[in-house]
């Protein structure tokens, strides 16, 4: 009886913007025509009936079905593991738009093949090493005043330990800065307020600098740091200069998150492995797994990053490896570090939307640990501390320092928000998503199952002072049952649930193809101001007219010496010049300008054999820099199916032999 009806609203839905735009609009008309939308009758519940569909089914069809020509809502920017980039999707369709080529090597962009990118990629090599891949984990977007304001995105690589700075603009990467500190991360790159400072936290302890230091003697040489680097938001760059460090104790740090509002001047921290386990199961000593497991509490690192500041700047810090860090002594005795308990294992440490207090969730434990940040505020002004640990850092009581504490089931992680007071945890190990109040603390009043063992979870702008409580993404490690196989490795598992009704819904799911996706964040589209063309010359990597670009009716070659200058244009469909003859050895800088203006109009140009590519979106121009090693004769063409005669845009680059 009840499909009866959907497929009655339905058919009277249909029929009403029939005879309400049919005759208007005949553009629409004809595009309905082409593409074949369905007609409102029976022939839905025909079409239900053939598929196996339930109501249900197409209920949360028509939620997140997102017609051709409209747009999403929202933009998600999420982490792509080990693919070393981030995957852009829009909300409620799961389609995805975009991957932003960070930290690796990305052929459709032209990343790192011979052009200005590469140097890009070459900040981020630690000392002598070039690293070619990352581990992305945290995605974060800029912010104003604790709400997202669209400019920009920072991410961090946990294997090699470095921040990368986004422009959405052009969803492009600006900068790479390598952590000279720590060999690891994982607590980044969370932003202050106001993007004063990207925080980005070590993870695996080690002697800072990475110099080496034998285990045993973990406890003296081996330490964390938590890195504030400083963004100049004019210059849209992290200023390394103005950045600086603290040292912090051989715990395992974890994840971070600035307070806001009346927090706003404290970031706090995560760390587990208290007990310093270090392995050694080859000399029958227990792995770090379960060594790290002993102790009932870890600790939540308490910081007055503002404070620290003052202390930075008062010249209080010293210099490891060209980096300004605060010695622990010096932070735990100005009140700057303060240690808390906190339950078994932690891993979310999520400040909720009022900026009063702190969520954490113990992956070993059951609960979702309410901590309030005015109460530890008072307790580090008034120096009642209950100890210190091994370092000298003053630990708080951990029944003074909580609000209290909701039992949401076993294996809490990460906890985000909505705008009614809601806080909702992934719970690992129940494979659920777990509704609860955190402004009253009352048990979880729903929950939801998710397949299968959810790690992050995000909400619509759902870690900021406003969250908009519209949509949650359960982010699912596996996959089992869901998709077409593929092998024995299996697409993570996006999982879109509807916020607006009483209770959750779950609408969609969406398979992450490409790596393990960590952390996400989302954000209203109408806050991104994004180009569709550059101006014209202007290069995309300092955002300015660069002094090389060609003009139309300017190109040509200039040798000096053994260099040999190219000044190239691109449009629809010929290259100029499209013959390019130099000698073995010479070295070929081809500075090449796409004139063209419209939209979605790119070209891309290869050298075939010379691992050169690039994609030339309009009005872009690259410089692009190589040796000609190799003598011979090498087609150069567009990349992009750019017109009709995009086979024909092409040319020859040769080379000739040194004479013997």
């Amino acid at each position: 009886m009840r499909g009866h009806r959907l497929v009655g609203f339905v058919a009277v839905l249909g029929i009403t913007s029939i005879a309400g735009f049919g005759c208007e609009n005949k553009h629409l008309a004809r595009q309905n025509q082409s593409t074949g939308v369905l007609g409102a009758s029976a022939s839905i519940a025909d079409l239900m009936k053939a598929r196996n569909l339930t109501e249900a089914d197409v209920e949360a069809a028509l939620k997140t079905y997102v017609p051709t020509g409209k747009k999403d809502e929202y933009y998600i920017f999420a982490s792509g593991g080990q693919s070393g980039n981030v995957n852009v999707m829009g909300v409620p369709s799961m389609r995805m738009l975009k991957v932003i080529a960070v930290f690796t090597p990305e052929s459709w962009q032209g990343w790192g093949y011979g052009n200005e990118s590469e140097k890009i990629l070459e900040q981020g090599n630690q000392g002598n090493r070039k690293i070619r891949w990352a581990d992305v984990h945290h995605p974060n977007l800029s912010e104003t005043k604790g709400d997202y304001d669209g400019e920009f995105l920072f991410v961090n690589d946990k294997a090699n330990a470095r921040v990368a700075v986004v422009d959405l603009e052009d969803f492009m990467t600006k900068q790479i800065v390598p952590n000279p500190l720590a060999a690891s991360d994982h607590g980044g790159a969370f932003v202050t307020p106001n993007t004063e400072y990207v925080i980005e936290t070590s993870q695996y302890p080690a002697p800072l600098g990475r110099e080496y230091a034998p285990l045993s003697q973990y406890k003296e040489k081996y330490r964390g740091v938590a890195v504030f680097w400083k963004f100049d938001r004019a210059k849209g760059r992290i200023d390394v200069e103005k950045s600086w460090a603290m040292e912090l104790p051989p715990y395992t740090q974890d994840l971070a998150d600035a307070g806001k509002l009346d927090s706003d001047g404290w970031a706090f921290i995560n760390s587990f492995n208290t007990e310093m386990a270090i392995g050694g199961t080859m000399e029958g000593k227990p792995p770090v797994e379960s060594g790290a497991s002993q102790n009932d509490m870890d600790y939540l690192h308490v910081i007055n990053w503002k404070k620290a500041e003052e202390l930075v700047n008062a010249g209080k810090s010293t210099t490891i490896a060209g980096m300004r860090v605060l010695p622990i002594d010096v932070t735990a005795a100005e009140g700057v570090l303060t240690l808390v308990g906190e339950p078994k294992s932690p891993h979310g440490c999520d400040v909720t939307p009022d900026g009063k207090a702190v969520v954490v969730g113990g992956k070993l434990d059951t609960h979702a640990t309410i901590y309030d940040i005015a109460k530890m505020k008072a307790l580090i002004e008034a120096k009642k501390f209950e100890g210190k640990d091994d370092f000298g850092i003053p630990i708080m009581a951990f029944k003074d320092a909580i609000q209290g504490q909701v039992e949401v089931g076993l294996g809490p992680l990460h906890t985000v928000f909505d705008d009614k007071g809601n806080a909702y945890t992934s719970v690992f190990i129940e494979s659920v998503v777990a509704k609860w109040s955190w402004k009253n603390f009352q048990q979880p009043v729903e929950k939801l199952s998710v397949h299968y063992n959810i790690g992050h979870i995000l909400s619509a702008e759902g870690d900021t002072v406003s969250p908009d409580g519209k949509y949650l993404v359960a982010m699912n490690k596996m996959s089992m049952d869901r998709f077409l196989p593929v092998g024995p490795l299996f697409p993570q598992n996006f999982q879109l649930v509807d916020l607006t009704g009483e209770k959750m819904r779950l609408l969609i799911d969406m398979p992450i193809p490409n790596a393990e996706p960590h952390y996400s964040q989302m954000i209203k589209a109408d806050k991104l101001k994004v180009l569709t063309a550059y101006k014209m010359g202007t290069n995309p990597i300092s955002g300015e007219i660069d002094p090389h670009s060609a003009a139309g009716g300017k190109e040509g070659i200039k040798r000096d010496g053994n260099k040999v200058s190219v000044y190239m244009t691109a449009i629809r469909s010929h290259f100029k010049p499209d013959q390019i003859e130099v000698e073995e050895g010479d070295e070929v800088t081809i500075h090449l300008t796409s004139l063209e203006t419209a939209d979605d109009q790119t070209h891309g140009f290869t050298i075939d054999m010379y691992n050169v590519n690039v994609s030339l979106e309009p009005g872009k121009h690259e410089n692009i820099s190589f040796i000609a090693d190799t003598p011979g004769t090498f087609p150069m063409y567009c990349t992009e199916f750019c017109s009709a005669l995009h086979l024909e845009m092409m040319g020859y680059f040769l080379v000739k032999p040194k004479a013997k």
